[in-house]
Formats: structure tokens, sequence, C-alpha cells
């Protein structure tokens, strides 16, 4: 199948582009080759590639930078997947987008559903949201992918952040009052592929089994490196940001096991990241 994949230089669509070339041909551009914000580009793009799959990788995920510029954030997260939507019924192609837990306002105690109400407390969260409805209504077909806490061996990201200050020896002070599932990137794209292959359409979460706050997984990464660095736990109220963000977002993972078996737990995705990863 002709596939045509945005964001390859972000870390899942660096995952992706590998992963996909197993089931199909794929068109793999980056922000030179098909700028978002750049709406006749969107249109000239995919009808010159024909693709039967489009699976929108790219996204504006600084999300303390969106609360500043949250028409940026909409113009990338919002309007750019309804046009890719818009071209995607046109061609008759299953869009494939990504979404984030940060649509839900963490009040739940309890994993949210895909059916459950979004109501994001940030800029960044309301346009992923705006994203997700402008697929939904667009009429094509698609997989609505959120996920949480993405991480991997490359990139900017809480992984390799926490994995070179504790290489640099440096005491790591870290929020323990916000809980989520940590989701390795390869395993985003490892899982996307299978879905494509299964024909699923639809909301689904793509995330690892279990559950962690910050801390936790702070400790976890510097304890796997083998590194002896003090993790500090702190709340979200000592860290310094404007930004809300949601004390408890945990996705479920029963849809996703339900269609391809139960995932494996986030502590082991973490084992294969840290194998995989060459400090700078």
């Amino acid at each position: 199948m002709r596939i045509l994949l945005t964001g390859r230089t972000g870390q899942v669509g660096w995952e992706l582009e590998r992963s996909l070339l197993a089931i199909g041909d794929v068109l793999a551009t980056d922000r030179q080759a098909l700028d978002l914000a750049d709406s006749e580009a969107i249109r000239r793009t995919v009808r010159e590639a024909k693709p039967e799959v489009i699976v929108n990788a790219a996204a504006y995920t600084a999300v303390d930078r969106a609360e500043a510029e949250p028409a940026a954030a909409m113009a990338i997260n919002a309007a750019a997947p309804a046009l890719l939507a818009e071209e995607a019924k046109r061609c008759g192609a299953l869009l494939v987008h990504y979404s984030t837990d940060y649509v839900f306002d963490g009040a739940k105690r309890s994993p949210y559903l895909e059916s459950d109400r979004p109501v994001p407390l940030n800029a960044y969260g309301r346009s992923k949201l705006a994203g997700e409805n402008a697929v939904a209504a667009s009429g094509c077909r698609y997989l609505l992918l959120r996920s949480s806490w993405i991480y991997g061996p490359r990139g900017k990201n809480f992984f390799v952040t926490i994995a070179r200050k504790a290489s640099a020896g440096e005491p790591l002070r870290v929020i323990a009052d916000q809980q989520g599932v940590p989701t390795e990137s390869r395993f985003i794209a490892q899982i996307t592929r299978a879905l494509i292959e299964h024909r699923a359409e639809g909301t689904i979460h793509v995330v690892p089994r279990g559950s962690t706050n910050w801390h936790g997984f702070a400790a976890a990464i510097v304890q796997r490196l083998g590194l002896g660095v003090p993790v500090e736990a702190i709340s979200a109220a000592q860290y310094a940001s404007a930004t809300r963000r949601p004390a408890y977002s945990v996705l479920s993972h029963e849809k996703l096991a339900s269609l391809l078996g139960t995932p494996p737990g986030w502590e082991p995705l973490l084992d294969r990241c840290v194998k995989a990863w060459k400090p700078q």
C-alpha cells in the first residue's frame, strides 16, 4: 500500500518510517518537504502522492509554549489535521492521527476510556481536541490514536532529559503528584502498523499496561542506568510552570487489548529504550 507519513523527524515519526516499511511504500515528509501551516502544500502533497493511508505524526508539542502561542498550536494540531482529513476523504484514504491524554482534565481516578468526555485544561490540550473533532467530523475513514508521556532514546523528551542530567551527576527534582502512562515511541509505531494491518478504525488508546508518576518514571530511568543520583519528589505546585496539567491522565489499554492482545507493561518497554539509548 502507498503510505504518506508526516513528521518523519519526530520521535514517533522516526520509528514509524521504519516500522511502516514492512507493510507498504512510505513517502515520508518533514517540515521542509511539507509545511503543515501551508494549506496548499497539504493539498498538493496528498494529491500527488495518492496514498491509501495517511499517517500524521507531525504535531505542535511544546505544551508550555502553547499557552503563549495558541494560534500556532491550533494551526498545526487542528487546522492541518482538518485538511488532511478532507483530502483523505477525497481520495478514499485512511487517516491515522495522534492525540494525547491532555485532552482530559484529570478529575477521574480510574483509567480514561475512549468514550469519556474530553475536558482539556491547557492550550495544547484544546488544540489536540480540536484536531480530534475535525477528523471525526470530516467523514473520512480514520484511526485516532491517543497516547501519553511519549519518550524514546532520541529527540527531546522526558527520558532523554533525565538520562542526560543523571549521567552528568545532576540531582533531580521531579513531580510526584501527576499520574500517567509512560509510552515508548517504538511501541506506538509497532502498534500503529498492527492496527493498520488489522483494519481498525475509530479512537483507540495506545498505551502499555500500568501507570506511575513522573517521579517514579524518573527513578526507574536512573535505576536502570545504574546511577546513584538522588531523585527528590516534589509537588506540581513546587514546579515553576504556568501550564495546568491533569493530575491523573491514565489511559485505559482495554480496547487495544481486545483488538491486539494484552500490551506489555511500561517497565519492559523502558528497559528496551535504555538499551537503545546512546549518551551524547
